[in-house]
């Protein structure tokens, strides 16, 4: 090593690019993966790395690429919803385990209407992270459209509505629920009603449109209709408005295996047996499904591999690789219990 230079602390990048023979501003470029360097001039600066025990300051590094090393997560959701859900926590632990092998931190950024929503937009359009993560859309959120608008690389975790991109990653939801309410039919169920999602949300929306599909191209009526908010509570009272509203019903699609589980206890209540009495189909299989009494029927979508992907997405649109311009959609499938 080179006495002159040599000195108390950690060597710097002035250190590095006089061993080199090289301009500070080189040596930058070289250790920020720069590309507009000869070979020569990268090995020269690797070697003199090598020999200085030089370690980049990640600190420094960012501010030279303006990359933060943080990604968020977007819940636009209030907490209590994230912290009662399942399907949020499998949101949270799918893009997590994704980023493991990353040098990327996931933020947790909560955007509740209001206040809540322009805060967000406001740090996420700041330069505070490098892209985002976005799950759970409203027809109204003006924050998916700020999103967008402002360039920051963005994959939606299902179909946002009212946005347009092509960057998101959902599951079938028409085909799922025309899946469900089809088999229905097939067991001999005729009066089939449903509990549909939140009208302002994809999930809801196109749910609903793939009962209505089964029962239409069944040549049944598709009347008992009844929205509920995907909580527990919100169906079982769901399930209690469409009971009085329609006491011939045999059969329920409930749009979320939570909303499934509150209307399978009302359904008790009134005392319902199922599926001897109505039968009970739900959607999601994260987990919940499997513990309701009698175990839920259930569309499954695979929530760890939709979440994996979008996270991927995201590191190769951070990374600056050619993603191509089209939504990623996969097949969902039914898992069949004592529910139907």
């Amino acid at each position: 090593m080179n006495n002159a230079l040599a000195r108390r602390g950690a060597p710097t990048i002035r250190q590095v690019a006089a061993v080199a023979g090289v301009s500070r501003a080189t040596a930058s470029r070289v250790i920020n993966g720069g590309h507009l360097v000869s070979p020569q001039t990268r090995a020269a600066v690797e070697a003199a790395i090598a020999e200085l025990g030089f370690v980049p300051n990640p600190v420094a590094r960012n501010l030279a690429t303006r990359r933060t090393g943080s990604v968020a997560l977007v819940v636009p959701e209030p907490n209590a919803r994230l912290l009662t859900d399942p399907f949020f926590g499998g949101i949270v632990n799918g893009l997590s385990l994704a980023l493991d092998d990353s040098d990327l931190q996931m933020l947790l950024v909560i955007a509740r209407r209001g206040a809540s929503t322009e805060r967000a937009s406001r740090y996420l359009t700041q330069g505070h992270v490098d892209g985002a993560v976005v799950a759970s859309h409203h027809r109204d959120d003006a924050l998916n459209r700020e999103l967008v608008a402002s360039g920051i690389p963005c994959v939606f975790l299902g179909r946002p509505l009212d946005v347009v991109t092509p960057y998101y990653v959902d599951v079938d939801h028409t085909a799922g629920a025309r899946m469900a309410t089809e088999h229905l039919l097939r067991t001999g169920r005729r009066r089939i009603g449903t509990v549909a999602g939140p009208p302002d949300m994809t999930a809801g929306v196109d749910r609903l449109d793939g009962w209505r599909q089964a029962l239409q191209g069944a040549g049944l009526p598709d009347d008992a209709v009844v929205h509920g908010d995907f909580t527990a509570r919100g169906g079982a009272e769901a399930t209690a408005r469409l009971i009085e509203a329609h006491p011939d019903l045999d059969a329920i699609f409930v749009a979320s295996d939570l909303m499934a589980s509150g209307g399978l206890t009302q359904l008790t209540q009134r005392g319902r047996s199922v599926p001897h009495d109505v039968a009970v189909f739900g959607f999601d299989d994260i987990g919940v499904a499997e513990t309701t009494d009698p175990p839920l029927s259930t569309v499954a979508q695979p929530l760890g591999e939709m979440v994996a992907r979008a996270g991927r997405m995201l590191m190769a649109l951070l990374a600056g690789e050619d993603v191509p311009p089209e939504p990623i959609l996969y097949e969902p499938r039914l898992i069949l219990r004592a529910s139907a």
